[in-house]
């Protein structure tokens, strides 16, 4: 896999299902793709303006295990030390798109298409290895070997791509490789990127541990200088063989800096470039207002502290309760240092700028289908159409800056020319059509309700008689019998006014209104309660008091007396705000009548109120109310429908089937920087619950959340984000592969965490990947995308904020968004100098 390249590791849940699919023609239009939905901030200047020398601190999150990209535990430490120091064949550019990269590749083309793939590389003829070797065929028939999976002996992440090669030759020179495939492969642009020299791919041992800690040869800007695992510091410097552009700066140091020690390390000045947290990038911005209005922190630990509060504390630190002052005394003090210590972080953090942009990588919903109640992939749609994923993205992104756009793709993002909106394929977002889904799947209010409640109150049902009675808490609805087969199917109709046909009709919301007045009805009785308990003590503090001094009889009597005034005062309030109520229900209840005359049924999504029947005896149009008073056209899915006798669903009522509620169960990480994915998961809880969903949040360590729960599939629901990639062909086969059962009987995921495909998903995938044709096989990766979204597995929400706190001296490094850094051009501006906000000159 290219370190350059963005490899695709976004999960989803795939499944059989009949939902009809979009016309998918206008697929291949690259207009689709548009551009980035946001740009670079890496505050770019030309060369000439970048001082040439200095060392540029970079945070990592924890030193790289391996040097080595191609094994397993490779991580972003990896890939970014690989970036610097070893070939990279194509390279991401601010599109998200591989171009040919002139510091390794004269050019690359594919020469032969029958009776094989052919594809000729020519080499730049200065590109050698750090030892002074040319780098040329040898390296590649090396690598080749290495990974093309024949050899079980090399500990290998992956083969995809290498396998399908099937020899490697010198062309004229050494400087010309001739690469034969023995199956076509459309994404062969992803090959030797990274290339590492024969000395580590020769061997199965110098493969497994000689690149772990240390690499034989390098072939870039920067050298492997050092690796100091005690002070947690990696060393890049100059490459004196290096034929391109020098690097600017004479250093490059990355250094481990862990989430909850990178505010202090910014404060303390010992790196220059970080990715930050929201929180983070909140208060360099603050800190940089208050270095602007020359004063002290308004905000912090100490900025709640009134007059008030400080004359109350300091009646406490001189009072005569010894234990309360020593108590008050030590509080103080802790809030003291505490801001104190904040103070001086802002003042370091004042000198930073936060540059900001859009990660290449989308964070998702997903959901496990290998069992419960998700297995049923109306259930999973359900789950989807519930979600307005426009709320999530403005919630996450809007208060960044950023553009809140929802994900459109599994496979790509904006800009990237595989990607297209086929989120269509799905349907947006619904509440009717939710409980529609979950009705027809047999999930209905009050199935967990025992056969001798169900004899005292007749439960409404789709197509079937209700009680005509409406309670003050609940109103009712009727449909009338038919000779149909009494169901109703969304998206169908007779066209026939008044038809008494059965229909579906959902009741009233009831379990809400009925909530409200219980809780308006405890709110009024909680007065009176407490001013009696209040009359009572009282009482018994005043009788105490008259048998110790009888000069305060009087005293305590107006102090009972008051709080009797107060209480009669609480009845009044408390009636005339139930007197209220009724009359806004009363109000309620006549405007929802006057509607229903005029607005017609839509399945699910009814008050269920009763209509009149008109002169000619023919009932009235069908009811419609969504969740947000906003009129919905006529009409759903196909194929969503409630059988006859299935209790109709209500707005929020909790749903059942065979006596189990439908719970699902949300696991998500506890860690201190996981507050924004938490913050969204509360998000969806409550829009799960519109639908009668139910969610239990489990919170789990973050070193388990992905090891044990999510790739072990010890969950319903998830938040996580993966990378999108630039070959999804390739990337996104294994993550979205239909499991298959193993020798040993376990079942065979791949990176398919939610253990459910189809083989016609599959099936496009393969297809993509041997069409040589560039535009038949990205029509091919949109057709795939189009079916994963109708399977409702895995649900695209945001792209992911990419903030980075910088020097503001810092050029051309930042948020790089989808583009791969130049590393040579990474320095510090002369003084004087200013961004040019123009790319970097070539």
């Amino acid at each position: 896999m290219s370190h350059d390249r963005v490899r695709a590791r976004s999960v989803v849940f795939l499944a059989t299902g009949v939902l009809a699919l979009p016309a998918l023609a206008g697929c291949s239009s690259n207009d689709e793709a548009g551009g980035p939905a946001a740009g670079q901030d890496v505050a770019p200047a030309a060369r000439g303006m970048v001082a040439d020398g200095g060392t540029m601190n970079w945070a990592l999150d924890a030193l790289p295990e391996t040097l080595n990209t191609f094994q397993s535990d490779a991580d972003a430490g990896t890939s970014r030390i690989a970036g610097a120091v070893l070939p990279s064949l194509f390279r991401l550019d601010a599109q998200g798109r591989p171009q040919r990269n002139a510091d390794f590749l004269e050019s690359a083309e594919v020469v032969e298409r029958e009776p094989r793939q052919v594809v000729l590389y020519k080499l730049n003829q200065q590109a050698v290895w750090s030892d002074g070797r040319e780098i040329g065929a040898d390296d590649f028939a090396a690598q080749w070997r290495a990974l093309s999976g024949k050899d079980t002996a090399y500990w290998t992440a992956r083969n995809a791509g290498y396998d399908r090669i099937e020899k490697i030759e010198r062309g004229a020179n050494n400087l010309e490789v001739r690469v034969t495939f023995g199956k076509p492969y459309a994404d062969w642009r992803s090959l030797f990127s990274p290339l590492y020299p024969k000395q580590v791919m020769g061997s199965p041992d110098s493969f497994n541990d000689g690149a772990r800690r240390k690499l034989k040869a390098t072939a870039g800007p920067f050298t492997l200088t050092d690796i100091d695992r005690e002070a947690g510091e990696v060393t890049l410097g100059r490459n004196p063989r290096w034929w391109g552009r020098q690097a600017k700066l004479d250093k490059l140091v990355l250094r481990e800096v862990s989430r909850s020690e990178r505010a202090e390390a910014l404060a303390k000045g010992r790196v220059d470039l970080a990715e930050i947290d929201a929180t983070e990038a909140g208060r360099i911005t603050l800190a940089a207002r208050d270095k602007a209005d020359g004063g002290a922190p308004a905000h912090g630990p100490g900025a709640q502290l009134t007059p008030a509060k400080a004359l109350r504390s300091w009646a406490i630190v001189n009072g005569s309760d010894e234990e309360a002052a020593q108590a008050e005394y030590e509080a103080r003090e802790k809030t003291r240092r505490a801001v104190k210590k904040y103070a001086t972080e802002q003042a370091g953090l004042s000198g930073y700028v936060v540059r900001k942009s859009l990660e290449p990588a989308y964070t998702q919903l997903a959901l496990n289908g290998s069992e419960g109640p998700l297995a049923d992939d109306r259930v999973r749609r359900a789950v989807a159409r519930a979600l307005d994923r426009e709320e999530l993205a403005e919630a996450v992104l809007k208060p960044l800056g950023l553009p809140a756009e929802p994900v459109g793709s599994h496979l790509a993002l904006a800009g990237q020319s595989a990607y297209a909106d086929n989120s269509g394929a799905l349907g947006k977002q619904d509440t009717a059509e939710a409980r529609a889904l979950l009705a027809d799947a047999g999930w209905t209010p009050g199935a967990a309700v025992k056969d001798g409640l169900k004899d005292k109150k007749k439960t409404k049902t789709a197509g079937g008689q209700a009680s005509s009675k409406p309670s003050d808490t609940e109103s009712g609805s009727e449909s009338g019998s038919g000779a149909d087969d009494g169901t109703y199917i969304v998206g169908q109709d007779d066209g026939k006014p008044g038809d008494s046909s059965s229909s579906v009709l959902a009741p009233a919301p009831a379990a809400a209104h009925q909530k409200a007045a219980l809780t308006r009805q405890a709110d009024v009785l909680r007065l009176p309660a407490e001013a009696e308990t209040e009359q009572k003590k009282a009482a018994s503090k005043a009788a105490k008091k008259a048998e110790k001094e009888k000069a305060e009889k009087k005293s305590a009597e107006r102090r009972a007396e008051k709080k009797a005034q107060k209480k009669q005062a609480g009845k009044k309030q408390a009636e005339k705000k139930r007197a209220a109520e009724r009359a806004e229900e009363r109000r309620e209840q006549r405007s929802e009548s006057r509607f229903g005359d005029r607005s017609e049924h839509r399945f699910g999504n009814t008050f269920g109120k009763r209509d009149t029947a008109d002169r000619t005896g023919q009932q009235g149009d069908r009811q419609s109310v969504t969740s947000r008073s906003r009129d919905h056209a006529k009409g759903g899915a196909p194929g969503a429908y409630a059988p006859k006798g299935t209790a109709a669903p209500a707005a929020g009522a909790p749903l059942a089937k065979d006596g189990k509620p439908l719970t699902l169960r949300f696991v998500l990480p506890s860690g201190d920087g996981s507050e924004p994915l938490r913050a969204v998961a509360d998000r969806i809880s409550r829009m799960l619950e519109k639908i009668g969903v139910r969610t239990e949040t489990a919170k789990v360590s973050d070193s388990s959340y992905f090891k044990d729960h999510i790739a072990s599939g010890q969950y319903d629901l998830a938040l996580y984000s993966w990378p999108a990639s630039a070959f999804p062909a390739t990337d996104a086969r294994p993550i979205f592969a239909k499991p298959v059962p193993a020798a040993d009987g376990s079942l065979n995921v791949e990176q398919n965490y939610t253990r459910v495909g189809t083989d016609h998903i599959d099936q496009l995938f393969d297809q993509a990947m041997s069409e040589l044709d560039e535009e038949t096989s990205r029509s091919l990766v949109k057709k795939a995308d189009a079916r994963i979204w109708a399977e409702a597995g895995s649900i695209p929400l945001y792209q992911r904020p990419q903030l980075m706190a910088a020097r503001p001296n810092l050029a051309n490094a930042g948020a790089f968004g989808f583009q791969a850094p130049n590393y040579e051009d990474i320095g510090f501006l002369k003084p004087g100098a200013k961004p040019s906000g123009m790319p970097a000159a070539k």
